[in-house]
């Protein structure tokens, strides 16, 4: 494919920030997704998106791809870094960042965000992290600071806070959105990017539960904040996706097989990725953890905390 026109930049909030509109989500390149390929894919399919203008990617400490992602980063020192940290301590928070930049060899990590925040009693819990990710604002380590979210309240509470960035999650159906509905969403996101906290949002195919509906998906996602994560697992999906920002056109893709959460028959019902998943897509039935396919966006998030490592995407 050739493109005569670039990717143009925006602006994220007033963190004087320029990304593009499309984030690489990196989360198909984790182990949480069964990702096993090392820096190959992942490295191919990176450059690949940087060529083509997308200039701002996604992960997390809890993505554990930090190795798949700096061979890719290492060519591309422009490209802008966002990840994520669980941390409820100033020394916790100083460890994940740190970790970053050792694991993806740089200097600054751009942006920096609490993960999986539900409003404003989390982030009073987690004061003491937030307050280390602003100090290390101050000393230049990293450049914004905010949370990841799929609770409203969680944008809300954002916003009152003064935070520099969110990354909620919205999509056309509103799955997904722990705590009220797709509307509510919408107007807590636009109330963000009025108050100038930078905006780029999630799960927009709703863990490829809208593959078959990705064109409209796509076009819904692009009116909402300033930036959205996609993510992409080889060059052809990169390929699409930009050809759509740029086109308004999504080409024809080849039909992935349908992923879902499979939960081995070995688990022992304890009900630590009940806990985990902020979706309240799983339950336990008969002494045994079940997932509730119409709530569950494959984010892999509950895989991380068990310990009988019977979970997993597939």
């Amino acid at each position: 494919m050739c493109y005569t026109k670039p990717m143009k930049k925006i602006l994220l909030g007033k963190t004087n920030i320029s990304i593009s509109p499309l984030c690489f989500g990196s989360l198909p390149f984790s182990p949480l997704l069964g990702y096993t390929g090392g820096e190959g894919p992942a490295g191919e399919t990176l450059l690949r998106a940087f060529e083509l203008g997308i200039n701002f990617i996604d992960t997390a400490q809890l993505y554990d791809n930090y190795d798949m992602l700096r061979p890719a980063l290492a060519q591309r020192p422009d490209v802008i870094v966002a990840s994520k940290t669980y941390a409820f301590t100033s020394q916790d928070a100083l460890a994940a960042v740190e970790e970053a930049r050792a694991e993806l060899s740089r200097d600054v990590i751009d942006i920096f965000l609490l993960h999986e925040q539900t409003g404003e009693h989390t982030l009073r819990g987690h004061a003491s992290a937030l307050e280390e990710l602003y100090r290390l604002k101050a000393q230049g380590v990293i450049r914004a600071v905010g949370i990841s979210t799929h609770h409203i309240e969680g944008v809300r509470a954002a916003v009152s806070a003064g935070l520099d960035v969110v990354h909620p999650l919205l999509n056309i159906d509103g799955t997904g959105i722990a705590d009220g509905s797709r509307t509510e969403m919408e107007e807590a996101v636009n109330a963000a990017v009025e108050a100038g906290v930078g905006v780029y949002t999630m799960k927009v195919l709703a863990g490829g539960g809208l593959f078959r509906r990705a064109a409209e998906a796509l076009t819904y996602a692009q009116a909402w904040g300033h930036s959205f994560a996609l993510g992409m697992r080889d060059v052809a999906e990169v390929e699409a996706a930009v050809e759509f920002i740029k086109t308004g056109i999504l080409p024809p893709l080849k039909a992935q097989n349908p992923r879902r959460l499979h939960i081995a028959d070995w688990c022992s019902g304890c009900g630590k990725c009940l806990e985990k998943c902020a979706n309240k897509a799983l339950t336990v039935v008969n002494g045994r953890a079940v997932c509730i396919p119409p709530k569950c966006v494959l984010c892999g998030y509950c895989s991380s905390v068990c310990e009988d490592l019977c979970i997993k995407i597939v």
